[in-house]
């Protein structure tokens, strides 16, 4: 509240000017960034707040909008029970308002009228939105890798990507998830290796099912069947019940099968195994061994080629794909 002192200026009536807005919280998907690591460390967020105003009619400066940078792939989750997905960033670039910043104050010069020439009565900001949320990220890949523990996968990642995933000739080597890039024949995909399934991965048995979110935005399944297992059909039979029981979709996704591990075995043994999941599966099988770089370059292209197929079932994704609380 201000009135206008000035000499020679009997009646200078009111000058208060109005307070500025607080800064926004907005999301942006970020090129460059991978992983959500520094939000375990830095968890509280504040946009600045609005100026306050001042006599002679200023107006208080709003707050700058406080951006955080988020990888691409990233989901923004209410912190509720249901967990309410609140937006999706899937696009470099894309951003999400998600919360206001405070409206400022009134002045008591926004208050004078005709008949109350001297108001002294004024309205103090409003508080800004906030919220818990929670961030999870789904890496965007084209192929995704599923199968059993120690079928192979991280052993296939490296042979045809750059990645240098660890491998070892035991379960659940494979602890988080691993991207890399495939360059065939002047193409390029995204494969993404996650840690094994075993039954009951869609309860929460092993650690599989914690990334299973990640081969959700997948174009493409490349499901790694260990050949030298006592049972290979009922391991192929397994991850595609997790699949199922998973949901989001998964089960519905394109799927090439690659027998691992065929030079473990005999030329009528890999006939007779490739045949059954043939049968069972409806699908080509893919005899082949990683570390001997043994009928990959056949599989790389029946991927590139079902790739193609593939991209044009998905629907371009929706930038305004983020529903508010």
């Amino acid at each position: 509240m201000s009135f206008r002192r000035e000499k020679f200026i009997e009646f200078g009536g009111p000058d208060g000017g109005n307070g500025g807005k607080g800064g926004d919280i907005v999301f942006e998907a970020a090129a460059g960034l991978n992983t959500l690591i520094d939000f375990r460390y830095t968890q509280h967020f504040r946009a600045p707040r609005g100026k306050g105003g001042a006599g002679s009619n200023r107006t208080g400066a709003g707050g700058e909008d406080l951006v955080i940078k988020v990888p691409v792939g990233t989901q923004i989750l209410a912190d509720d029970e249901e967990r309410t997905l609140l937006a999706d960033l899937t696009i470099e670039g894309q951003r999400v308002d998600l919360l206001e910043g405070g409206l400022g104050g009134r002045g008591n010069a926004s208050y004078k009228t005709s008949t109350n020439r001297a108001p002294r009565q004024h309205q103090t900001g409003e508080a800004g939105e906030e919220m818990w949320v929670w961030l999870r990220l789904k890496l965007l890949a084209d192929v995704g890798l599923v199968g059993l523990p120690n079928a192979g996968k991280s052993t296939f990642l490296n042979s045809v990507t750059n990645a240098a995933a660890k491998v070892g000739d035991y379960p659940f080597t494979t602890l988080r998830p691993q991207l890399g890039v495939v360059r065939h024949k002047g193409r390029e995909f995204v494969l993404a290796d996650i840690p094994g399934l075993i039954e009951g991965a869609a309860e929460g048995a092993g650690v599989g099912d914690r990334f299973l979110g990640h081969v959700e935005r997948t174009r493409l399944l490349l499901h790694l069947v260990d050949g030298s297992a006592e049972d290979p059909l009922e391991g192929w039979r397994i991850v595609r019940g997790e699949l199922e029981g998973y949901g989001a979709g998964l089960d519905a996704k394109p799927e090439i099968i690659a027998l691992t591990k065929a030079d473990l075995l005999d030329d009528n043994q890999r006939t007779e195994v490739a045949q059954a999941l043939a049968e069972e599966s409806g699908e080509t099988i893919f005899p082949i061994s990683a570390p001997l770089d043994e009928g990959l370059e056949p599989l790389l292209d029946a991927i590139i080629e079902r790739l193609g197929s593939a991209a044009e079932q998905i629907e371009p994704a929706d930038e305004g794909n983020w529903t508010p609380l």
